[in-house]
């Protein structure tokens, strides 16, 4: 190589570092104002190391005490029609035939210049 190339070379590489270089630490100065009292604090604090739950632990089920309010079935036919209604949606044109059925099944006419809330 001759030394013009290992010049430019040397130039690109000093350019691209110099630009990579991070920004300063951000210093939030602005004082804090606790809402509750230290004792309600450590008490707080007591409740939590006395139910012996941890919720940083690997073993950490959160989902253990969960129970549903909806059946089983009306969730799955739920997932089923928002599976469809994306499907529809994402198909090759785009949904433009779903949604021309929705609004024949729906009666509703758009003409052009109408705003959509009416207004």
């Amino acid at each position: 190589m001759n030394s013009k190339a290992i010049l430019a070379i040397a130039a690109a590489a000093v350019l691209a570092s110099a630009a990579a270089r991070a920004d300063d630490i951000t210093v939030d100065n602005s004082p804090f104002q606790s809402t509750l009292t230290r004792a309600q604090v450590q008490t707080q604090l007591a409740q939590y190391k006395k139910a012996g739950v941890n919720p940083w632990a690997t073993s950490y089920n959160q989902l253990a005490q969960f129970q549903s309010t909806r059946a089983r079935a009306d969730v799955r036919a739920e997932y089923i029609d928002e599976r469809d209604q994306v499907a529809a949606m994402t198909a090759e044109d785009s949904g433009s035939a779903h949604l021309a059925q929705s609004r024949v099944r729906n009666h509703l006419t758009t003409l052009a210049g109408t705003p959509v809330n009416g207004l």
